[in-house]
């Protein structure tokens, strides 16, 4: 295993982080771990080397803090930094940050929890977190010995990412969404910079876009991986491409099965060797190669934003083009959608028009987020290319 600097943070990190989300599971129910198995692969992972493991209130359905706790007993909980989060969607006052957590100390059978995250900010979970003074409450546990490290995960825009970096001076980690697809998209290449250059360890989250990178690439990007001097798994491709930014202290995967784990570590060796420019160049043309499969020319300018109906036009059209671009993103995209509220769903268009002489690529949005909505809904499937 090779390890990076993270942060100011005073212990180097592992190149492979072990994301305990997606853990082998018994009759398809994400509820169910198979719990022989997930043990044997994060205490494998941590044999060799693997030295952060992240998990979450609501993983697999509130069970995925009680099966860590589980693997790292044996002598396995001081070989390795434990990151769970604070699920922000659930707090409505001041009292249930301390709610969670004495819960998620007790799942995890531990009374200091290494790194300590505000699950997925973004605007509206940001101002909750100031108005129900999260950070004091934080920085009280931290004083208390408690909390190791305090930071966040993200999923909003580049400039929701700068405000949280601005108005809150004592962040230690920062959990960003990057890959060779999503440079652009959500905090990005800019906000990795930026949370580096401000001493913060960055963990790298989706390197293989929810396994959408990895699972049998299309015929036409196939072909162009084919064309490399050295061969390697598109997996290994994208989690070197990750690797290559200095500012990038750990890339998180969750892993599901004892091959991933070992193809992984495999990889994670490697991280230090670099790519490159002939490799560079091939990724480019595979990200081309990717976005020439896509159906709506959008290029998430946001011009069209903000729609007086609150839709969220570019992020509809993503989710839609990826569930194009990527074998079997498609059953994904749809069960995220489905758990969406009606009204942020693209069905929440009504057709106003507002957006249309604003969209510089002249796209009709009202008659493309309908199709969004029938993909989406199940009642239209994708047709072959």
């Amino acid at each position: 295993m090779r390890y990076r600097k993270f942060g100011r943070l005073d212990w180097p990190v592992s190149a492979l982080s072990f994301g305990c989300m997606r853990l082998p599971v018994l009759d398809g129910d994400s509820g169910k771990i198979d719990e022989p198995e997930a043990i044997a692969m994060i205490r494998r992972g941590i044999d060799l080397g693997i030295n952060y493991l992240d998990t979450a209130y609501g993983y697999h359905k509130g069970n995925s803090e009680g099966l860590v706790a589980k693997a790292l007993a044996d002598g396995y909980r001081e070989r390795a930094r434990v990151a769970t989060k604070l699920p922000m969607w659930l707090v409505e006052s001041e009292s249930d940050p301390d709610k969670y957590f004495d819960e998620q100390r007790g799942r995890l059978g531990t009374d200091r929890i290494d790194v300590y995250l505000l699950h997925g900010l973004g605007p509206d979970r940001w101002e909750t977190a100031k108005r129900l003074k999260v950070l004091q409450w934080a920085e009280r546990r931290m004083a208390a010995g408690q909390i190791g490290h305090f930071g966040f995960s993200f999923h909003a825009n580049l400039d929701s990412f700068r405000q949280i970096l601005r108005e809150y001076d004592n962040w230690a980690v920062c959990q960003i969404q990057y890959n060779y697809m999503d440079t652009e998209y959500q905090a990005g290449k800019a906000g990795l910079e930026e949370a580096a250059a401000q001493g913060l360890g960055v963990v790298v989250m989706e390197p293989l876009r929810g396994g959408t990178l990895a699972n049998n690439p299309p015929a036409a990007v196939q072909s162009i991986w084919e064309q490399a001097d050295q061969q390697r798994t598109p997996a290994d491709w994208a989690l070197q491409w990750c690797w290559r930014h200095p500012e990038v202290g750990t890339v998180l995967s969750g892993m599901s099965t004892m091959e991933h784990v070992l193809q992984n570590v495999a990889s994670a060796e490697r991280s230090d060797d670099g790519l490159t420019a002939d490799e560079l160049a091939l990724i480019g043309r595979v990200r081309a190669a990717y976005e020439a499969l896509a159906p709506i020319g959008c290029t998430s300018c946001e011009y069209c934003l903000p729609c007086p109906h609150g839709v969220n036009i570019p992020g509809h059209f993503a989710g839609y083009n990826g569930a194009h671009m990527y074998p079997g993103a498609l059953e994904r995209a749809r069960r995220f959608y489905g758990r969406a509220e009606d009204k942020d769903k693209a069905a929440a268009c009504v057709a106003c028009g507002e957006c249309l002489d604003k969209c510089p690529q002249e796209l009709a949005i009202p008659d493309l987020l309908g199709k969004v909505h029938r993909l989406m809904s199940g009642e239209e499937e994708i047709t072959p290319r």
